[in-house]
């Protein structure tokens, strides 16, 4: 029933049926974690194999013997891989090392300290901006608010971010230096940003040195059976006549192994030489051990995908049961809303605006942890308080289930709360 046409005595009635429902869960003696998209275990299982690669076999089909120095844009091969993957071309793509955050987080302290290849003075040197589409990834927004950039909020929708909020702003401030973005299946609400929105960005006037962090972090992370083609974005942009306007990263962490994939950075070719330039002050070259690995596991794109189509036998019912636990819980309170993505990590989940830190703090107290209110926001403030990032992936299904039903609890209880006061 809707809580909302309920009347008081119906309120409290709920709520003394829920306090009684938490105060089980709180005696279970949980200890459950939904804060971060980790893959569980037997998503990592399925690339054990890597583990004896490359034994004896340490020539790159291309000839580079990967035990020694070197080759700073990486094997030829893998950027091949990941030249398909994201529609970027071996030639504007280079192979690092294990994270593609490190990259962004280079790549902003770089601009700062030197500015970029269109940048008339540094960017540290005056104070500068980034837009910020949200709910967004909180990674991101920690790199910007660690160096003093300040980020301004941009809606996400389910086509993209509002571009015209961010045509106005960009026109009327050359200080916006850069915007986060995830485009294809985006953290945490799994919207994919379409081809005309990424083409209106493209061509929205800016700052010459105004620079996209286009991060496919899942732009193969699919649930159903194939992932969006990805838009040959560099290609648009070159169309657009901004063809350094795009940085895109993507890595294989949540591939191959968290924290042991490796990194990708494709953009023009100024933009390359611009970084290897300054990346070649702290490395003579990425582990080409394991970008060997990976290229003999991987083989190709489709090899990619067809690993990929693994995960999702794993991951997929995981999402499902996710959604409808949510659905039987709280479908017919109308109390919340949450996305039903297509691919990627998480799932967004809103819940009745002043109540998402409350319904946070319940569940930790039951042994349920969720990440932090707020966290998917610049200087993690969520403006309306509603917003919690649900991560299925590393729970075991039976895990999963017992905590979605908490968390259900826990919103519910705090809806009635909220609901009651304004009485």
């Amino acid at each position: 029933m809707n809580f909302h046409s309920m009347s008081v005595e119906e309120l409290r009635t709920i709520r003394t049926d829920l306090q009684k429902r938490y105060d089980a869960l709180c005696a279970a003696g949980l200890k459950l974690d939904l804060t971060r998209g980790k893959p569980g275990a037997d998503q990592l299982d399925l690339s054990a194999p890597m583990l004896s690669l490359p034994g004896d076999d340490y020539i790159s089909p291309s000839g580079t013997d990967c035990r020694n120095y070197g080759g700073v844009t990486g094997l030829p091969e893998l950027r091949a891989i990941f030249g398909e993957m994201f529609a970027t071309g071996a030639e504007r793509t280079i192979a690092l090392g294990n994270a593609s955050l490190q990259v962004m987080h280079d790549i902003i302290v770089f601009s700062l300290l030197h500015g970029n290849v269109d940048s008339e003075k540094p960017w540290g040197a005056q104070p500068i901006k980034f837009l910020c589409p949200v709910p967004g990834y909180d990674r991101h927004f920690g790199i910007t608010e660690k160096y003093g950039i300040e980020m301004i909020n941009i809606a996400m929708n389910p086509n993209g971010p509002d571009v015209d909020a961010c045509a106005q702003l960009l026109a009327d401030d050359p200080s916006i230096k850069g915007m986060w973005l995830v485009p294809t299946y985006s953290n945490p609400t799994g919207y994919t940003v379409t081809d005309d929105v990424a083409r209106r960005l493209l061509a929205l006037d800016a700052a010459a040195d105004f620079r996209v962090f286009w991060d496919n972090a899942y732009a193969v992370h699919t649930l159903v059976d194939a992932a969006p083609a990805p838009l040959p974005i560099l290609d648009m942009a070159e169309e657009a006549g901004h063809q350094n306007r795009v940085y895109v990263f993507g890595s294989t962490s949540k591939i191959t192994f968290a924290g042991a994939g490796v990194a990708a950075l494709a953009s023009s070719q100024a933009n390359l030489d611009w970084f290897t330039r300054n990346i070649s002050a702290a490395t003579i070259g990425p582990d080409k051990i394991n970008q060997l690995r990976h290229v003999q596991f991987l083989r190709d794109a489709d090899g990619v995908r067809a690993h990929m189509a693994r995960h999702r036998e794993i991951i997929a019912p995981k999402f499902q049961l996710v959604l409808d636990i949510l659905e039987d819980r709280m479908g017919d309170a109308k109390i919340a809303s949450w996305t039903s993505p297509e691919g990627g990590y998480f799932i967004s989940l809103d819940v009745v605006d002043g109540t998402a830190a409350r319904t946070i703090a319940l569940a930790k107290d039951a042994g349920i942890a969720l990440t932090a209110a707020g966290s998917a926001f610049p200087y993690k403030t969520d403006p309306h308080d509603r917003n919690i990032r649900i991560a299925p992936t590393f729970p075991t299904t039976d895990e999963l289930r017992t905590a979605m039903d908490g968390v259900a609890t826990c919103a519910l209880l705090s809806a009635t709360e909220v609901l009651l006061d304004a009485q």
